[in-house]
C-alpha cells in the first residue's frame, strides 16, 4: 500500500520555527523526515492544494462554494449558478493592521446565524443576492450572476492583517461598498449587544472567499481517503471516492484490506493553532500526532505493511513532500535533526 499524508503547518510559520520547536521530543516524525528524499513544491493553502489533488481547475477563485455545496446544500436546489462563501468574522484593530478571527474564535450558533443573515438579506435582496447560513460558520451567497471578484481563502487571512488582502476585481469596489453597509448594520445588531454584554465577541463583518460555479470533473488517483475538512469530502463524493473519517490514529486505518491503489490521509489538525500563532496547542497537538500517528507509521514501515510513505507538509509560501520506503530506512549515514531544523 502507497499512503500519501498530508499536513499543512506541520513547520511553524515564520521564523521563530526553531525556537518554538525547542525541546519537543519527536523521534519518530524526525527519523521520517531524515530517511526520506525531499521534494520542494510551491506554496499551497489547504484548499487550494485539495482542489489540484482532484483536478479542479482555479476560476477567479478556487470554486470552494459550490463544491461544498454538495454536501451542505443537500436539502436544497442550489442548481448551477455562481456562489460565493460570506463566512461571519471578527475584526480586530491592533497597531493600524486589521486582523481577522473565524468561527474558531466567535463560536456562534446556528440560531445566531440565521438571525444575523435575516438582517443582511433584508440589506442585499434588491441586488439579487441571497445569504443562506446552512452551518454556524458557513455562509452561501447565491448571486443572479456572477460576480468579477477574486479573493483570497478565509485559511489565508485568519490571524493575519487584512489591509492588503481584500477581494479585487472589476465587481470590487461595490462589493466592498456593500461590506461597509453589512458592518454597521451588524454594529448595531441585537445580537451583538447581546454577545458584548456576556463578554463574547462580535460579528462585526463577514469575508467573501471561493467564488465560483460548479466544476464540471472533479477526479483524483487516490482510491481511499481519509479526512475530516469539509472540502475534501465534499471533493470525494464529486469524485466518487471512499472518504472516512479521520480515524484516531493509524492502527484503524491499517485495518482495511489493501486495495493495491494509493490511499490519502488529510491531516488537518495543527493549521487553526498556527493560524492564530497558539504555540502551546500546536506544541500538544504534535506531540499527540507523534504518538498515535508517525510513530506507528514507522512501525508500518518497518513491518512492510506500507510499502510507500509520502508525507506532505503545505504552507502559503512552500511546500515539501518527504518520500521513503522501507528500504530508505537502512540509510545509517543520514543525520536524524531535530524539527525545528527543517525551517
Amino acid at each position: 500500500m502507497n499512503l500519501h499524508v498530508c499536513i499543512p503547518a506541520l513547520f511553524w510559520p515564520g521564523n521563530s520555527h526553531a525556537e518554538v520547536c525547542r525541546h519537543l521530543e519527536l523521534p519518530a516524525l524526525e527519523t521520517i523526515l531524515a530517511k526520506s528524499l525531499c521534494a520542494k513544491e510551491p506554496g499551497y493553502a489547504a484548499e487550494s492544494w485539495l482542489c489540484e489533488v482532484f483536478n479542479v481547475h482555479k476560476q477567479c477563485d478556487w470554486p470552494v462554494a459550490p463544491i461544498m455545496l454538495q454536501l451542505d446544500g443537500r436539502h436544497i436546489e442550489f442548481g448551477d449558478g455562481y456562489w460565493l462563501r460570506v463566512d461571519p468574522v471578527h475584526f480586530r484593530i491592533e497597531n493600524n493592521h486589521i486582523l481577522l478571527g473565524d468561527n474558531h474564535i466567535l463560536n456562534i450558533s446556528l440560531k445566531e446565524a440565521i438571525s444575523f443573515t435575516d438582517s443582511i438579506n433584508k440589506l442585499i435582496s434588491d441586488d439579487g443576492l441571497t445569504l443562506l447560513p446552512l452551518y454556524p460558520d458557513r455562509w452561501y451567497l447565491q448571486c443572479s450572476k456572477a460576480l468579477e471578484l477574486q479573493t483570497f481563502l478565509l485559511s489565508e487571512v485568519v490571524g493575519k492583517n487584512i489591509n492588503n488582502l481584500l477581494p479585487c476585481g472589476n465587481d470590487s469596489s461595490i462589493w466592498n461598498s456593500r461590506v461597509n453597509e453589512i458592518q454597521m448594520l451588524l454594529h448595531e445588531h441585537p445580537l451583538n449587544q447581546a454577545r458584548e454584554a456576556r463578554g463574547d465577541l462580535v460579528v462585526n463583518s463577514v469575508w467573501a472567499w471561493g467564488g465560483g460555479i460548479t466544476p464540471q470533473q472533479v477526479h483524483t488517483s487516490y482510491s481511499r481517503i481519509w479526512s475530516n475538512h469539509i472540502l475534501a469530502r465534499a471533493l470525494a463524493e464529486m469524485g466518487k471516492v471512499v472518504c472516512h473519517d479521520l480515524p484516531e490514529d493509524v492502527d484503524e486505518l491499517l485495518q482495511y484490506p489493501d486495495d493495491s491503489g494509493e490511499w490519502l490521509v488529510f491531516l488537518d489538525n495543527l493549521r487553526k493553532y498556527a493560524g492564530y500563532k497558539d504555540v502551546f496547542n500546536w506544541r500538544n497537538e504534535l506531540i499527540k500526532m507523534e504518538q498515535s500517528w508517525f510513530s506507528p507509521l514507522l512501525l508500518a514501515l518497518k513491518r512492510k505493511q506500507i510499502t510507500q510513505l509520502k508525507l506532505t507538509v503545505i504552507s502559503e509560501h512552500s511546500s515539501r513532500s518527504f518520500t521513503l520506503t522501507s528500504g530508505s530506512l537502512w540509510k545509517f549515514w543520514t543525520t536524524v535533526r531535530p524539527l525545528g531544523s527543517y525551517s
